[in-house]
């Protein structure tokens, strides 16, 4: 690997915006006519007819290109084939959405961490744990770190691939969120919404956007992980960098609601919203910030349940503190997405499985959703001291592979085993894993030993057609609720929609009232490619949703409770509202008729009948 020097930005290419389909009007309607009449159409097809029509007579068009070309010329052409899927032809990457929202990705500026984790990567130039090399961060460079020009430019990039942006899952990323200033989280928040209000209704045809930030100044010097005189902390500093509003975050808060209740109805609406801490800065009254931002998921890193190993790698918090805070972020209705990491200093591969087993017997914990992450060294890591001095070493790929297939069969129907691998660029890393594909390694030695895998993702339905559904009820019991998680399945057990009911038997945190004697519905999600609103198709738009969110009204009802809760994301609020919810401070709620025996609301907010 070559050694970093002076950091420089990295560059992606930008999308084409200068070009105009009616110049090609030719070539692009003889392609189109042609897809037109084709049922359907794969890789090879396409690019036998952009052969055949060269684009200047040399070059290939795109496929943003043809979608560009579809939407200029649709309106004359006469095409028999409905626009959607005329623009389903064309896609590109249908995966990219085929799990009923648009993601969307946006990195934090770099800030000083709290966290002094020997294994974490410490460029600079990112957000801490973020290398510039990998696609979001290039991305987020590019746009120096602006949240508006980053998620204007993401929603572009879906637009012209063909993706619809209706439903969009703001992802929020970088070091820790719970540590940057709260004026820093308000003012990123609101210019992530008003960025998704004007999306289709004030391009900004590569003008600046309005009240940009203070472009982040790079330091000029690196983090060597062999070297002790100089800190991530050091260089990047905690001081205020120039965001708007640094004399104080009130005057933003109005401005940010003002854009959530635009956001309502915007063509863009922000479906979820997530961002990524630490257990040691979760407590309620960051919960409750984070809720009023608009957050409906947090992504944790448990890292590992040992504390032996949390002590050997510096954690700086123990196995308790992580169990807190699962406790009370999934009493306040949060999503809680959980990181493990593999291959940690101080463990062994059969340490890993048996701390894998640990994230879901232990009632602490029992995350919705996981990201395996197995150390990979980079040079501005800590841990390269270690492993220079012969204290660790990454696991070999066999045993690396022993231990994701294990993770692969251990983890549980009601949980999305969102990644296995994280994908840091081949030359950045020292030593270990550089296989971007492992999971697809893992799958298969799974099926080898005739295994199948029940989280969420192996059994997403994706685009296919789902005619046959059933309910399916899987509960558990965690040290705040019992849950239940009721999914529709096929007969195959693809799953095509699911909602999670928590059932409390703890009170809620402290400030968080509107929770007093409710159940809460925690997410309602249906699966099929995202659709726009309104529309029929696949599993989405077709009343799936309505029914199991009916169905856990139900499940309250008959556990005893006189409310329901949910935690909604600020474009789905009119959704619940249309079917009964009420705005109650930072949720919305609905009554529920008391049962037979007259079970008080108060009765069930702490020990729910038969539990």
């Amino acid at each position: 690997m070559e050694p970093m020097g002076t950091p420089s930005l990295p560059t992606m290419a930008r999308p084409d915006t200068q070009f105009d389909p009616l110049r090609y009007r030719h070539e692009l309607t003889a392609i189109l006519d042609a897809i037109d009449t084709l049922e359907s159409v794969n890789a090879r097809s396409i690019e036998k007819l952009l052969k055949r029509h060269p684009k200047d007579g040399r070059g290939l068009f795109s496929r943003a290109q043809l979608i560009a070309g579809y939407r200029a010329l649709a309106p004359e052409a006469g095409w028999r084939t409905p626009e959607r899927a005329f623009l389903a032809k064309l896609r590109l990457r249908p995966i990219r959405t085929q799990s009923g929202v648009a993601p969307v990705t946006v990195l934090t500026q770099p800030y000083a961490c709290p966290g002094r984790c020997i294994f974490c990567p410490s460029d600079v130039r990112m957000p801490k744990s973020y290398l510039s090399n990998e696609p979001g961060a290039q991305r987020a460079t590019q746009h120096e770190f602006d949240p508006y020009r980053q998620t204007f430019a993401r929603l572009s990039t879906f637009h012209q691939l063909g993706h619809d942006i209706d439903k969009t899952e703001l992802i929020i990323l970088g070091g820790t969120w719970s540590a940057y200033p709260e004026r820093y989280q308000v003012w990123f928040v609101t210019r992530c919404f008003e960025a998704m209000n004007d999306f289709g209704l004030e391009p900004p045809n590569g003008s600046p956007p309005r009240h940009a930030p203070r472009p982040h100044r790079y330091s000029q010097k690196t983090v060597d992980g062999t070297e002790a005189d100089v800190s991530y902390n050091d260089l990047v500093g905690s001081g205020d960098p120039g965001w708007e509003g640094s004399a104080g975050a009130e005057p933003l808060w109005s401005r940010l609601e003002s854009a959530q209740r635009r956001n309502e109805h915007a063509r863009a609406r922000c479906v979820g919203l997530v961002v990524e801490t630490r257990p040691d800065e979760v407590t309620a009254p960051e919960l409750r910030r984070i809720r009023r931002l608009g957050g409906t998921k947090l992504q944790m890193g448990y890292q590992s349940l040992s504390d032996r190993v949390l002590v050997a790698n510096r954690r700086g918090h123990g196995v308790e503190t992580a169990r807190r805070a699962t406790r009370l972020a999934r009493r306040a209705g949060f999503k809680i997405h959980g990181h493990w990491m593999p291959n940690l200093v101080a463990s062994t591969p059969a340490d890993d499985t048996e701390d894998f087993l640990r994230l879901f017997d232990d009632p602490g914990f029992r995350p919705d959703e996981l990201k395996v992450y197995p150390l990979s060294l980079v040079e501005s890591a800590e841990l390269m001291r270690s492993y220079r001095a012969g204290f660790w070493r990454p696991y070999a790929a066999e045993e690396l592979l022993r231990v994701l297939v294990f993770a692969l069969s251990r983890t549980p129907r009601y949980c999305r085993l969102t990644r296995v691998i994280r994908d840091f660029p081949g030359p950045d890393i020292v030593t270990g894993n550089r296989t971007s594909n492992f999971r697809e390694l893992a799958e298969a030695e799974l099926k080898h030993r005739g295994l199948v895998p029940l989280d969420i993702r192996a059994r997403e339905i994706g685009a296919r057609e789902a005619s046959v559904t059933n309910l399916r009820d899987t509960p558990y019991e965690t040290t705040a609720s019992r849950e239940h998680f009721l999914e529709m399945v096929t007969p195959e057990d693809r799953i095509v929609g699911f909602v999670r009911l928590s059932l409390p038997r703890v009170p809620p945190p402290e400030g968080f009232d509107e929770l007093r004697g409710a159940a809460i519905i925690r997410e309602v999600h249906v699966y099929g490619t995202s659709s726009p609103l309104g529309v029929r198709e696949a599993a989405q738009h077709r009343g799936l949703g309505t029914r199991l969110v009916r169905e856990a009204e139900a499940r309250a009802r008959d556990a005893g409770y006189g409310r329901i809760a949910v935690i909604s994301a600020v474009g789905t609020r009119e959704y619940y509202r249309r079917l009964g919810y009420a705005d109650a401070g930072l949720y919305l709620v609905r009554p529920l008729p008391v049962d037979d025996e007259g079970t008080t609301v108060e009765a069930a907010s702490v020990a729910p009948p038969g539990h």
